[in-house]
């Protein structure tokens, strides 16, 4: 789940408190968590949120530092227990290859539909951007209505059985994409435009 919205480079720590609430109310539910930071927290706040929220115990945190940052992200990774992934900002094994040799990381998350993904999926992300499966969908939209499955003829292949979901055994990606609802929700959608935070100051702040 997203841990925080834009936060100041030094803020009052008490905007960190609803993230840890939210954690708190999932795992008292039985269940468990990662939280992504999307690279929004600069230091200072990233130390303090991870050192909250370790005795909650969450799967990983995602990107707790911008990836442009690995001095910084080594101080983390050596103050906090909790597993460190990313990887959506990385285009291929070597830029990944320096996080693995330092151990900063415990877990790789190449995005084969954002950032191009990894040399060995890149088919697989021309796929994805052909058919521009993140359409309308997560923060693309304002309606929030849609996901993976608007896409998909065949929605029982995501179905979910025991807290998993079974590896497709359909030829390619084991999906056949519903084409005419791709072409009826672009007809329909205004190009996204990435957000922009600003702090009070007018500060500019990672999104």
């Amino acid at each position: 789940m997203n841990a925080t919205e834009d936060i100041g480079w030094l803020d009052d720590a008490a905007v960190l408190d609803a993230t840890v609430e939210r954690l708190k109310i999932v795992k008292g539910l039985g269940l468990n968590a990662g939280l992504d930071f999307h690279g929004r927290l600069h230091r200072p706040m990233a130390k303090q949120l991870a050192k909250a929220l370790e005795p909650y115990r969450p799967l990983f945190i995602e990107e707790p530092i911008l990836v442009e940052h690995p001095e910084a992200l080594k101080q983390l990774a050596a103050q906090t227990s909790i597993p460190i992934a990313l990887g959506e900002r990385l285009y291929h094994r070597w830029d990944a290859k320096p996080f693995f040799e330092a151990g900063l990381i415990d877990i790789l998350q190449p995005d084969i539909a954002h950032a191009g993904g990894i040399s060995e999926t890149k088919r697989l992300a021309n796929m994805a951007e052909t058919y521009d499966m993140s359409l309308g969908m997560h923060y693309n939209t304002e309606a929030g209505d849609r996901d993976l499955n608007t896409y998909l003829k065949d929605q029982s292949v995501f179905a979910i059985n025991g807290g998993h979901v079974a590896a497709p055994t359909g030829p390619g990606l084991g999906i056949e994409v519903d084409e005419e609802m791709i072409r009826k929700i672009s007809a329909e959608t205004q190009p996204w435009q990435p957000k922009e935070f600003f702090g009070p100051d007018g500060s500019i702040r990672e999104w």
